[in-house]
């Protein structure tokens, strides 16, 4: 009980506090009307309902301190609308007349703690001499009311904002925040353009600016908050909080009101930026018609008052940093960014005394040294300090300007072998640079050459050509680019010249500049290119004459049917496929005859290697082979005398070739095909479709060793059988271990293979290929056809 009753005495002493205010504003209506006070409360609120303002706002306005507010309602925003019933923020009116105000809402939620701190704001507002005070007293209000912890005021300034007036953050940090550009966005719209005020809450939350490096971290909760006056927006005010917590609705609606309860006197303070200004902007003026690196700077003071950086004002047009920002570009910025290896220097203790006691400051020259893409760089500098007012006018001259210009040319002519010349028409007088003597290897000791020595040093087949163009040059003025050849003590220098001519009115050449530049690096490289090109050529040929012979010669050795052919009732079909169509020919091969007494002769190897020896080697295999069974030799025997053979051949690097070979023999009168192999791979039987690997009998590889056995092995064929001898590059496949491709190769055979159709043996490779060819591949497809198949392997 005794704790409302203390409380309805404080709200009554706000409210007699607000009465001045409705009492003045009584009086002005009352001389301008002629009316008497209660005709003049009357017709207060009449324009309070007729304009949709609350009681307290329409005094202010009546007095002149702040102006008419338009577009009120209607609007969509982001927060509560000061001029809608449901977020009316001066709502104190309900205390200055409960009987007639009742219609106007207090702040939602608030209860008479917002129309309090407002009216409170309202009293304070009279007393505020500029913008920062105005800063300061609604911070001392809305620290309470809203936990704001820092209000700054900005004006707008072209395409974003500038600071007028701060409370809560020091001069360092309102460096910081001078400027702030218009963010650009799509997400959220400027608050000066939208007239609707911007909740920036979050890390994530948007921004209608950009704003200084960790805001979001330090002040999570931002309001951004138009000052409407009248159809335009000139200010805008900002309210940051270190609380992680948003806005409330209450909140929004005492921020949006107090914010416009300043309009009026923000208008009467006006911007003390305005009164600045014209100042540094006379500066920047004179600054712009000066030579040199000449710039303005503003002390930043920290919290104790001492001296942390400085911003420039104005800055000359030859000054610039180490981003290579120049001239106007440097204004806004701060010293310690733009020079950072100047603190705790001489110079930066001379910054500070010249502040402090307004004695110039000349500084001896000094080395500084700055860092541009990682690379330091030295400069010597003089610099001038004085104080104008408040600020400091710092102007300094770099002493090795020329020197860093002789540098860098000396290096061009360095790495571009140039060496230029001048050449006085007039007075006769050629000037060389020193690597034109390097060029023309001339002791500088003997001064330039000559226009008549020079014959002596060139070649007599450039001479006329270089004649007839120093002659279109002196004569007519033209300028030449002319290549010749001169003689030093380390040989033939292939050069050029690059000249032009500087003629009078009359066109007459007065002088001539030019360069020589030294040609001959590139001259040996282009003879060495030719000399390549020639050899890679020559090679090529070579190359391609060895695969045109060994292409003829293996199909003159080892020509492939046009189709399949019937060999003793068997249907046979070859395919051949190089490694490298074109380029190597292998030694893969196959036979495929009949017999003279009725059997077929079916064979099938592969020679190691490619090239000439390979075809070789496979052609005396192909052909002993046959004649070997034509005479009567049994499959072993053959095997063995074959060996015999490759024992005796020496391959290229020495040794012995190898081979792999199957040799088989079929007899029709009881389809018994009868087989010897020499370390091939089993061939692949194809029965009532299923696939299996056929057991080999003993062999070993042919050249291996001089007394190896083979043995013979029978195989009773079926009709509809297939039978598939191949080598391995049919299988062979990178990182793939042998039994994997035996298993792919069975399963692809089952379903590809079938009697009397030419393509089965392509469909089977082309299942099978793959991209990475290690080896060639020779396949022989033999089959058994039924009686229809028969017939039809008859017709294809």
């Amino acid at each position: 009980m005794v704790a409302r009753q203390r409380a309805e005495i404080v709200d009554l002493q706000r409210v007699a506090a607000l009465l001045p205010v409705l009492e003045r504003a009584k009086g002005a209506v009352m001389v301008q009307e002629g009316c008497s006070a209660q005709d003049a409360y009357e017709i207060l609120l009449e324009r309070c309902a007729a304009a949709d303002r609350t009681l307290v706002e329409e005094c202010w306005l009546t007095l002149g301190a702040i102006r008419p507010l338009t577009g009120r309602s209607g609007r969509g925003g982001r927060g509560p609308d000061p001029g809608s019933a449901d977020g009316s923020v001066f709502a104190s009116a309900q205390y200055l007349a409960p009987a007639k105000a009742a219609s106007h809402a207090s702040v939602p939620g608030s209860g008479g703690d917002g129309a309090v701190l407002l009216g409170r704001l309202a009293l304070s507002l009279a007393t505020v001499r500029d913008l920062h005070d105005l800063a300061r007293c609604l911070l001392e209000e809305l620290r309470t009311g809203t936990e704001a912890d820092a209000v700054l005021i900005y004006g707008t300034s072209g395409a974003g904002l500038r600071l007028v007036g701060h409370a809560g953050i020091d001069d360092l940090d309102a460096s910081r925040w001078r400027t702030l550009p218009v963010a650009g966005t799509e997400a959220v719209r400027d608050p000066v353009s939208s007239h609707e005020p911007v909740w920036s809450e979050g890390p994530e939350g948007s921004e209608p600016y950009v704003v200084p490096d960790a805001t979001p971290r330090r002040w999570p909760s931002r309001a951004w908050l138009p000052v409407n006056a009248g159809s335009q927006a000139e200010e805008v005010v900002a309210v940051l909080r270190s609380t992680d917590r948003a806005f409330t609705p209450d909140e929004r609606g005492v921020l949006v009101g107090a914010v416009q309860l300043c309009a009026g006197r923000m208008t009467a303070l006006g911007s003390p930026a305005p009164r600045k200004r014209p100042r540094v902007d006379t500066v920047q003026q004179i600054f712009d018609a000066l030579p040199g690196s000449m710039v303005l700077l503003a002390p930043l003071r920290g919290p104790d008052g001492t001296v942390e950086d400085f911003r420039i004002e104005a800055a000359a047009p030859g000054s610039v940093d180490i981003a290579n920002r120049r001239g106007r570009e440097l204004i806004g910025q701060r010293v310690l960014e733009c020079y950072p290896t100047v603190a705790g220097t001489e110079v930066w203790k001379g910054y500070q005394e010249v502040l402090a006691t307004g004695r110039p400051f000349a500084s001896e020259p000094f080395l500084y040294e700055e860092v541009v893409a990682g690379i330091p760089r030295h400069s010597s500098f003089s610099l001038h300090v004085s104080r104008l007012g408040k600020h400091l006018v710092v102007s300094w001259t770099q002493h090795d300007v020329a020197a860093r210009q002789e540098q860098r040319l000396t290096a061009l002519q360095r790495l571009g072998n140039l060496g230029w010349a001048d050449w006085n028409l007039v007075t006769d007088t050629i000037t060389w640079s020193p690597y034109a003597f390097a060029i023309f290897d001339r002791d500088q000791s003997l001064g330039p050459m000559r226009l008549e020595e020079l014959p002596e040093h060139v070649l007599p087949e450039d001479l006329p050509e270089l004649t007839r163009a120093a002659q279109r040059l002196l004569s007519d003025g033209e300028a030449i680019d002319q290549p010749f050849r001169i003689t030093t003590r380390a040989g033939v220098r292939h050069l050029r010249i690059v000249a032009e001519a500087v003629t009078d009115a009359d066109g007459t050449p007065l002088e001539v500049h030019g360069f020589f530049q030294d040609l001959s690096r590139q001259r040996d490289a282009e003879l060495a290119l030719l000399s390549s090109e020639r050899a890679v050529s020559a090679q090529r040929g070579l190359l391609q004459a060895e695969r045109k012979m060994a292409a003829r010669l293996q199909q003159a050795l080892l020509p492939l049917p046009d189709g399949p052919v019937m060999l003793a009732g068997l249907w046979a079909n070859a395919l051949y496929h190089p490694a490298e169509r074109g380029i190597s020919v292998g030694g893969d091969w196959y036979s495929a005859i009949e017999l003279p007494d009725g059997d077929a002769l079916f064979v099938i190897g592969d020679v190691m290697g490619h090239g000439i020896n390979a075809v070789a080697s496979m052609a005396q295999l192909r052909f002993t082979a046959k004649g070997m069974i034509i005479t009567g030799s049994s499959l072993t025997d053959a095997l063995t005398r074959l060996n015999a053979l490759l024992m005796h051949l020496k391959a290229p690097s020495g040794g012995h070739t190898t081979a792999t070979m199957i040799v088989a023999r079929y007899r029709p009168a009881d389809r018994t095909l009868t087989w010897a192999q020499a370390g091939h791979l089993p061939p692949v039987l194809v029965r009532a479709g299923q696939a299996v690997m056929v057991d080999r009998p003993a062999g070993m590889l042919l050249g291996a060793t001089p007394a190896p056995q083979f043995e013979e092995a029978s195989l009773q064929l079926q009709e509809g059988d297939q039978l598939l001898l191949y080598t391995d590059g049919l299988i062979e496949r990178p990182g793939q271990d042998l039994q994997t491709g035996l298993e792919a190769l069975a399963t692809a055979a089952s379903t590809v293979l079938l009697t009397g159709r030419p393509q089965s043996l392509a469909a089977l490779h082309a299942s099978l290929a793959h991209a990475e060819r290690p080896d060639d591949v020779c396949a022989l497809h033999i089959s058994l056809p039924s009686g229809e198949s028969a017939e039809e392997a008859a017709d294809v």
